[in-house]
């Protein structure tokens, strides 16, 4: 079974950035869309961004502009660069691998790892 491990997470001003990655263990290669997902205190699992097969990626309305997805297959690793970050961006991120070679949200996705602590102040 795939294992993800996600690292890259910390505290950080508004307006800075964090690039978090997560490495997945088990396969050579993983062919199913692989994305970031969210959780502040108190509030559901939400989608921030993911990457399917083909390269297509969707991102939630919050991260456009600010945050980019990109997988680096050759190292086994699935980055989130954010920037401009908001303290409205504060929470777990977990990283987290779909059922599908194509994915339409967070339904899809049923292997995640243990997250990793954003923080943003203000």
């Amino acid at each position: 079974q795939v294992q993800l491990v996600e690292s890259g997470g910390g505290a950080v001003q508004a307006g800075g950035s964090l690039r978090l990655s997560c490495t997945y263990f088990g396969y050579a290669y993983i062919d199913n869309c692989m994305g970031w997902f969210r959780q502040a205190p108190g509030k559901e699992r939400e989608t921030v961004s993911y990457i399917n097969t083909d390269g297509t990626t969707t991102y939630a309305d919050s991260a456009k502009g600010r945050f980019s997805i990109s997988k680096d297959n050759a190292k086994n690793t699935l980055y989130l660069q954010m920037n401009s970050l908001k303290p409205e961006d504060t929470g777990m991120y977990y990283c987290a691998v779909g059922f599908l070679r194509s994915c339409s949200g967070i339904g899809d996705f049923g292997y995640w790892g243990q997250g990793t602590q954003v923080t943003v102040s203000s």
